[in-house]
């Protein structure tokens, strides 16, 4: 990586595994949206980027008013379904049948809001999108 050296990405590392560890453990809220006429029932609400499609979760009721402020639906009611950040990223994600990763506090973005890509180490590997690929250094190039 440029400009980092091995102790800051070593450093990064590690905080962004801490954070993984965290939002696993955490019950998040997943909006549920779509046409209920269509599916018979409400599928979690996502937001496709360049090709993946990302679940959107909120750490907490103020995390989802303001995105739905954001979004200038805040008098509308939103149903949610509270799930253990473990249960998108392990059961949600790989059901989507589509490269798809986790949203929390969009909304907040950029200083509040994460996202979980889908990439090994984050989901599992039959869902991620970089399985198969091999990123230890000197391998393969």
């Amino acid at each position: 990586m440029p400009g980092l050296g091995e102790p800051e990405v070593l450093a990064r590392q590690r905080e962004f595994a801490e954070l993984l560890g965290e939002f696993r453990r955490t019950p998040v809220l997943v909006p549920l949206g779509g046409d209920p006429a269509e599916r018979g029932e409400l599928g979690m609400l996502t937001a496709d980027f360049n090709g993946i499609r990302f679940i959107l979760a909120f750490s907490d009721e103020q995390a989802l008013a303001r995105y739905a402020q954001a979004r200038g639906e805040y008098a509308r009611e939103w149903t949610y379904r509270t799930v253990l950040g473990a249960k998108l990223l392990d059961v949600a994600v790989p059901a989507a049948g589509v490269p798809c990763g986790v949203a929390l506090d969009c909304a907040d973005a950029p200083d509040g809001g994460m996202v979980f890509p889908p990439v090994k180490g984050i989901v599992p590997e039959e869902a991620a999108v970089d399985a198969g690929i091999d990123m230890r250094e000197g391998d393969g190039a």
